[in-house]
């Protein structure tokens, strides 16, 4: 039975543990502090998902989804994850979680582009780096369905975005390719294909992002923000326009923090 390792398991991580267990794969989780704190995680998905060290976890995936923040990639197992295909998850959010990185403030590089220059012998996939992890669930389709949501994905390797569009494909997703590491800054934060386009009432989004730059300013952490908006379909086509469209977002230019 093919498995998904996660390293990383805040909500994200989590939910997409969630459809892995749902297509049949085996889930093998494990996050910074160790396999004993994830034990009601285990529990809550079943038979199928089991807790383990980050090394263990990349050693068990015939794909690894990283859920991490930025600043912990450096710390991630380089040797374990040599030859996986990964999908990256990773925004950069400077300032209150990851400091500031020049050549990503720059535009220089994107964020992936530094995940892959650290991990340089992992078969680096972003994905499910635009979608709100409470829209992960609800948006989910079966193969064929009329209303089945699109995600890009970009990476260096066909062959690794290839294996990666047949993993989202079994969880609930179509794929658009966007390319190269280098253009994924067209799904980064704030741009159209980001969070927003999955939004059934913006204003929910709107209202919510008050709240994180008012816990940002506070200095607590913006993540216990719920914005209860339960999602709308994207398709394919729409992604595409989306994406065609979309400015580079500099994060010196972002509406939030």
């Amino acid at each position: 039975m093919a498995t998904l390792g996660v390293i990383g398991t805040g909500n994200l991580g989590l939910k997409i543990a969630q459809l892995a267990i749902a297509a049949d794969l085996e889930v093998v989780l494990s996050n910074s502090r160790g396999p004993e704190s994830l034990t009601s995680a285990v529990a809550q998905l079943g038979e199928r998902a089991h807790a383990a060290t980050s090394v263990e976890s990349a050693e068990a995936g015939d794909w690894v989804l990283l859920s991490v923040p930025l600043a912990v990639v450096g710390q991630l197992p380089r040797a374990a994850l040599a030859g996986k295909v990964v999908l990256d998850t990773t925004n950069y959010y400077p300032s209150w979680r990851d400091g500031y990185i020049e050549v990503l403030d720059s535009g220089k590089m994107t964020t992936s582009e530094l995940v892959q220059q650290t991990l340089p012998e992992a078969l680096l996939v972003k994905a499910f780096a635009n979608i709100s992890d409470q829209h992960v669930l609800p948006l989910a389709r079966p193969e064929g369905a009329g209303d089945r949501s699109a995600m890009p994905i970009a990476g260096d390797s066909l062959r690794a975005k290839a294996s990666a569009a047949e993993l989202i494909s079994r969880l609930g997703y179509d794929t658009v390719d966007v390319g190269l590491l280098s253009e994924s800054w067209r799904f980064e934060p704030e741009t159209p294909a980001s969070a927003r386009a999955y939004f059934a009432d913006v204003r929910t989004l709107d209202s919510g992002l008050i709240r994180v730059a008012e816990l940002i300013a506070a200095g607590r952490s913006p993540m216990e923000v719920d914005f209860r908006d339960q999602g709308a379909p994207l398709s394919p086509e729409r992604l595409r326009t989306l994406l065609d469209e979309s400015p580079r977002v500099l994060t010196a230019n972002r509406k939030t923090p």
